[in-house]
């Protein structure tokens, strides 16, 4: 069996090693955390032993090698230094997205995982989804003939926005990364994915719009408990955290990443003193809340991502059009429009219906760490669906993408040198 060690017991860290357990397929044997009451409940839901439990990345990795394979799941600008030790000491790695907040980091993590021969997956849950899969097969089959457009649009979520990017951990880019690296990356790999190319040129609009101070409603307080206003505000964080109450997904996110006491008076404790009670017109928040991607590929085809905050928290949608064909996608539903035959055919995955981390992405948690545990088992990177590199050369296109939205140009794709993993 498989052994891992999860240095980050957040959430991502915490619903990976619960999959491991459920599966049996993998077993996790230390952990490495600061917060003791995250640590303790990790070490003793899978068992492990005081020796195996450490307050810090530094200290697991200052040891001889505990496990096959390592889950790296902190925060976005802790990547580096337990990424590269790891990969150091013959550790296998699992790392959450994005790799790293700059490309110099990023390429330092991918060059140390192939100098060590250690395979390095990145999570882009998107790719593994049985709804991409499905895609993916339509297209390299030759169903639409050659993509000539794709468009792509990330539904945020209202109310995600205002807990992860206006309240929360990604709220700032200085202290995490840009909007685009935090949560789209995703969206440009799975775009390259599904094209099978990197783009060449690359264009850029975005800006914080809403969640300015500006924009705050005539008589806004600065905590949604002592707002007037409060009851009518899409954004409230009473109904939004005390809703969550009875839910065991939501409890788990987003509540838990608002405290750990989940009652009534916890919720309005964490509320009253805590981040998450802020008002989004009054926080100290600097990434975009809307964006858009324009991509130029080497044939002369294009695609365009959207990122927006100002919808609901759903499946992806994707519409792709080829020479034969197109496909309209809702991350659960495909639906194909045979040119030839004027035919059109509706192919129902296996998806669910619910996209948040909740529930894991629409099962794309799930088959990634099951498809990380066997890579690691069989000795066969090929079994997972991105190398260091090639995650390396879609945050490229992510890095490409800020600098064109930065300078107001169309900027050709910023490849960098080769890394072999």
């Amino acid at each position: 069996m498989v052994t891992l060690a999860v240095i980050g017991a957040g959430l991502r860290g915490i619903g990976y090693a619960q999959h491991a357990l459920a599966t049996g397929r993998a077993r996790v044997v230390a952990v490495a955390e600061p917060d003791p009451g995250r640590r303790e409940r990790l070490a003793a839901e899978h068992g492990i032993p005081p020796e195996h439990t450490f307050a810090s990345w530094q200290k697991l990795l200052a040891v001889p090698r505990l496990a096959d394979a390592v889950i790296v799941a902190t925060q976005d600008r802790m990547h580096l230094g337990p990424a590269v030790r790891a990969a150091e000491l013959g550790y296998h790695i699992l790392l959450e997205k994005p790799m790293a907040p700059t490309e110099e980091e990023a390429a330092a993590i991918a060059e140390a995982a192939g100098r060590n021969g250690v395979i390095l997956a990145v999570c882009h849950v998107m790719r593994y989804t049985p709804y991409t899969r499905a895609l993916k097969e339509l297209i390299d089959g030759g169903r639409i003939g050659q993509i000539m457009n794709i468009q792509h649009l990330e539904q945020v979520g209202w109310w995600h926005q205002a807990h992860s990017f206006v309240r929360g951990n990604w709220s700032v880019e200085a202290e995490s990364a840009s909007m685009l690296l935090a949560k789209a990356c995703h969206d440009l790999d799975w775009i390259v994915h599904i094209k099978g190319a990197l783009p060449e040129r690359i264009s850029s609009f975005g800006n914080l719009v809403h969640f300015r101070a500006e924009s705050a409603p005539a008589g806004a307080a600065k905590r949604c408990l002592d707002c007037p206003i409060e009851p009518d505000c899409p954004y409230s964080a009473r109904r939004l955290y005390l809703g969550c109450l009875g839910d065991p997904d939501k409890e788990y996110w987003p509540l838990s990443a608002v405290t750990a006491d989940h009652t009534e008076a916890g919720v309005l404790a964490a509320l009253r003193d805590g981040p998450y009670g802020r008002c989004v017109y009054a926080c100290d928040n600097d990434v975009v809340d809307t964006q858009v991607v324009t991509m130029e590929f080497a044939d002369g085809t294009s695609a365009t991502c959207t990122v927006t905050a100002f919808a609901a928290l759903e499946h992806r949608k994707t519409r792709v059009f080829g020479t034969r064909g197109s496909i309209e996608g809702d991350g659960v539903r495909l639906t194909v429009h045979d040119f030839v035959t004027d035919e059109i055919t509706e192919i129902l995955t296996t998806a669910g219906q619910d996209a948040s981390a909740a529930t894991g992405h629409g099962g794309g948690d799930a088959a990634m760490l099951d498809a990380f545990v066997a890579a690691v088992a069989q000795g066969d990177p090929a079994l997972v669906l991105t190398s260091g590199t090639e995650s390396l050369a879609t945050h490229r296109v992510v890095w490409t993408a800020e600098r064109a939205r930065h300078t107001g140009t169309v900027t050709p794709l910023q490849k960098g040198p080769a890394i072999h993993a």
